[in-house]
Order: structure tokens, then C-alpha cells, then sequence
């Protein structure tokens, strides 16, 4: 479909049931439809088979697109994640204010809490909502949160019901996930601490420890070791709540499952914000060789295969009819971006942002002009 959107069409989509009646009424809570907004992260133009690729197959995705709208001239507010996820979920140009560029895992909240957000006025209009996935906006109050007690500001003040997040990044510390207020599985005899200054603690690092490393890093990401890869910044503690990478699709998925599952009798707003196709790309062994892309072509099987699950759910449940679904990117696609994983070696023709000049962090169309798509 030709035509040019801005991502913030993701909001007027949905925002519209505001204008139906109030949640006290039964018979419009049956015809409200449910939202599930699916957002990959530096997923490009020419990542998807649907927008002309021919070297990684996206089925699941191909389905919506035949099944909805595929617009082919669609934009993110920003060529980077930290501000487009803040337009996304705010309605705002993000440069317009101090403080929405690419933010440290250790930043404080960034979406003030009494402004307007997308989840907050589904949240009025009676919609559950979940946000499951990248956060990326930050956490906590000025000066940031504490890992180690009850993390708020979070999703939970600015519209969330419940919330299952990665903090920042997955190349970034910390690397544990946020269910609500609390970090999951933390031990409290082992204490986080994070920095993105000066070393903390005593676990090993990149740069000291290069033979610890399943994956090295390109550029920068030299920092504290987590499930042998090393990140931007410093960790210490947390062992037991730590993520293990190969399982992150797995984990996200099932969360967003569940959620779809336990408010299937009213409706539901979901903010899927996968961490695929950022790095460290470290697909589960099951999608392992399923490109000649190596693991930046496996991690979009993998998304895709994500997408394929919310989908066979709204199907299982019978909730397709009256359920809105939405798959994007935050930005545009990124081959080296800071690991060696052999993404530019493996390209073979490959045109990650299809015909498009440049990509993430450009200023160029490659940078903002994303797949979106609407079933």
C-alpha cells in the first residue's frame, strides 16, 4: 500500500477506541478490539520477504501482510531506539525535549509521569495492558533505580498494568529482567550494583578477559561478562536473576502469551518490543543455520517465529476478528554493531534496508523508513 505514515499512526489506530463507550459498559467491551503492537528492534526495509527479501523467508509476517495492509512508506520517529520508543508511546517528537537520546541501563525514567501515553489512554478506555520486552526509557527517579528494592517509576506509572522488561538492552548491563516493581530471581545475599563509569565489583570484563568470550566484540561492548558475552557497562551481583540470551525469544514469547490469555474475556492493549534484531544476536539453538545470514539472518527467523506464536494464540483463543495487530521496527537495520558475528561477511547480497540509503543512526530514509504492517 503506498502511502506515507509516520509510526505515530500506531497511536491514532489505536487510541481510537477511546471513542466508544466506557468500560462499564458490557456489550462495547465485546466489540472493543484488542491491540497487539509487535515491535522488532533495528529490524530493516528490506529485512522481510513481504518487502522483498530473498535470502531470509519471514512466513509469519507474509501472512499478516496478505492478511492486513503493508505500508510501504512508513517511518519511525528517529533513526535510534531510546527516542522513537519514546514518540511511539508518548505521541511526541522526542528532540523536542533534553534527555531522550540512547540511554545507559542505569537511567531514570524518561516519559514524565503526568503527561499522556498511548497505554494510558487505553488504560481509560478499559483496556488491560502489558508491556513485555526492551523498555529502553529508563527506570526509576532521578539518579536511577535501585536493583535491589522496589524499581519505580516504571511502565506502571506511565499507563502499564503489568510489565515483564529488559531494563535497557540486551549489549547493555543490567542483564536481568523487570517484572513489575522487582528484579526476577534476585538473590538478596548477592546484591546488583551497576555503573557506566568506573568498575564495580570483580566480575571479569572483555577487554581483561578476551578468552572468556563465546563472542567478541567489533567495536566498544568490552565491558563486564554476562553468559559469555561482554556488554556496555559494568555488573556485579545478581547471578541468579541473570538472563541467558539463547532464551530470550522463548521468555518474551511466553510472557506475552500468557497475557494475551489471561485477559482474553476483555480488552487487552500488548506492547510486544522484542529484543530481536539487536545484538549480542544469539539465536536459541533451534534457529541456528536457518539463513546463510548467520545470526543476524537467524535472529529474523526467530522474530518471526515470535510473531507466528502471538498469531496461532489470537487463533486458538478466537480472538483474531477483534484483535488489531500491528509488526514494526524501531528503526533501521544495523549490520556491524559492535560484536563480531560475522553479519557483513555473510551478507551475500542481502540488502538489509531494501533499495534505502544508510540505516541506524543515519540521517538518510535507511535509518527511519521501517516494515509496518496492520491485519
Amino acid at each position: 500500500m503506498k502511502t506515507s505514515r509516520r509510526i505515530f499512526a500506531v497511536a491514532a489506530l489505536a487510541t481510537a477506541s477511546i471513542c466508544w463507550p466506557s468500560k462499564t459498559d458490557a456489550a462495547a467491551s465485546s466489540t472493543r478490539p484488542n491491540i497487539v503492537l509487535i515491535l522488532a528492534d533495528d529490524l530493516g526495509f528490506g529485512d522481510v520477504s513481504c518487502y522483498g527479501a530473498s535470502k531470509v523467508q519471514t512466513p509469519n509476517i507474509d501472512r499478516l501482510a496478505r492478511e492486513g495492509l503493508r505500508f510501504t512508506d512508513a517511518h519511525a520517529s528517529s533513526a535510534t531506539c531510546t527516542p522513537s520508543r519514546y514518540a511511539l508511546l508518548t505521541g511526541q517528537y522526542p528532540w523536542r525535549r533534553k534527555g531522550t537520546g540512547i540511554l545507559p541501563g542505569n537511567a531514570a525514567l524518561i516519559i514524565p509521569q503526568d503527561h499522556a501515553t498511548l497505554p494510558g489512554m487505553l488504560q481509560r478506555a478499559g483496556y488491560k495492558t502489558a508491556a513485555i520486552g526492551k523498555w529502553h526509557l529508563g527506570l526509576g527517579p532521578q539518579g536511577g533505580p535501585d536493583w535491589n528494592g522496589d524499581i519505580k517509576p516504571g511502565p506502571l506509572e506511565v499507563g502499564f498494568d503489568y510489565c515483564f522488561i529488559m531494563p535497557a538492552t540486551g549489549d547493555r548491563t543490567p542483564c536481568v529482567y523487570v517484572e513489575n516493581h522487582r528484579v526476577i530471581g534476585l538473590d538478596p545475599n548477592d546484591p546488583i550494583q551497576v555503573s557506566f563509569g568506573a568498575p564495580v565489583g570483580h566480575d571479569p570484563t572483555g577487554k581483561d578477559h578476551p578468552e572468556l568470550l563465546k563472542m567478541k566484540p567489533s567495536h566498544g561492548h568490552d565491558q563486564t561478562i554476562v553468559n559469555g558475552i561482554s556488554r556496555i557497562g559494568y555488573m556485579s551481583g545478581g547471578k541468579a536473576a541473570r538472563w541467558v540470551d539463547q532464551d530470550m525469544a522463548d521468555v518474551l514469547t511466553s510472557k506475552a502469551v500468557h497475557f494475551i490469555e489471561e485477559n482474553k474475556e476483555h480488552p487487552f492493549f500488548l506492547y510486544l518490543a522484542t529484543h530481536d534484531i539487536h545484538v549480542p544476536r544469539v539465536p536459541h539453538p533451534r534457529f541456528v543455520g536457518k539463513t546463510a545470514l548467520g545470526p543476524r539472518g537467524d535472529v529474523i527467523v526467530e522474530f518471526d517465529w515470535t510473531t507466528g506464536e502471538i498469531m496461532k494464540t489470537l487463533d486458538r483463543l478466537g480472538l483474531k476478528e477483534n484483535t488489531l495487530v500491528l509488526v514494526t521496527s524501531d528503526n533501521g537495520p544495523v549490520v556491524d554493531d559492535g560484536y563480531d558475528d560475522d553479519a557483513v561477511e555473510l551478507l551475500d547480497g542481502h540488502r538489509p534496508a531494501g533499495p534505502l540509503r544508510g540505516g541506524k543512526y543515519s540521517i538518510f530514509e535507511g535509518g527511519t523508513r521501517i516494515p509496518f504492517i496492520v491485519r
